[in-house]
């Protein structure tokens, strides 16, 4: 039975579960990319979203509720720095999860986990075109009665 089952154990302990969270936490704030499997990566995207938040306001309170989770001050200057800046306007979902396939050795489900900011291949902003997406709703009908009225308004001017 699952009575009360809120997040994913991943098989361990709540000490171990703690530890291993904390190890990924460094590593991803350090390396701003990791590959785990996709389990780990959900658990971790849960664990470490709001800590990003409370990254966001630096103040002696927010980074030592911080370390508490993360206990490396390298990861809490890193946090506090250099990835606060990228992230200070963006209101949310900071991370990315892309899957990548299974492990050889015993099937598992395997995941990229990184920093939405940090990836470039992604980036939004350089990939999209000046007009919207392309739609059949008869829009050829409205720009040219938007067009005759204004060639119209035009002609009365004159």
């Amino acid at each position: 039975m699952r009575h009360g089952k809120k997040f994913n154990h991943l098989g361990r302990k709540k000490g171990h579960r703690r530890a291993l969270l904390m190890n990924l936490s460094n590593q991803l704030i350090q390396y701003k990319r990791i590959n785990t499997t996709l389990a780990k990566a959900k658990a971790l995207r849960v664990h470490i979203e709001p800590l990003i938040t409370k990254g966001k306001t630096n103040t002696v309170h927010s980074r030592r509720t911080v370390f508490g989770y993360l206990q490396d001050k390298e990861a809490i200057k890193e946090l506090y720095g250099p990835i606060a800046e990228k992230i200070g306007d963006r209101p949310g979902g900071y991370l990315r999860i892309i899957k990548t396939g299974f492990r050889k050795g015993d099937g598992a489900e395997m995941a990229m986990i990184e920093f939405v900011d940090y990836n470039t291949v992604y980036d939004n902003k350089s990939t999209t075109k000046k007009g919207g997406t392309r739609r059949r709703r008869g829009g050829k009908k409205k720009a040219a009665g938007a067009a005759a009225a204004a060639a119209t308004a035009q002609s009365e001017e004159e």
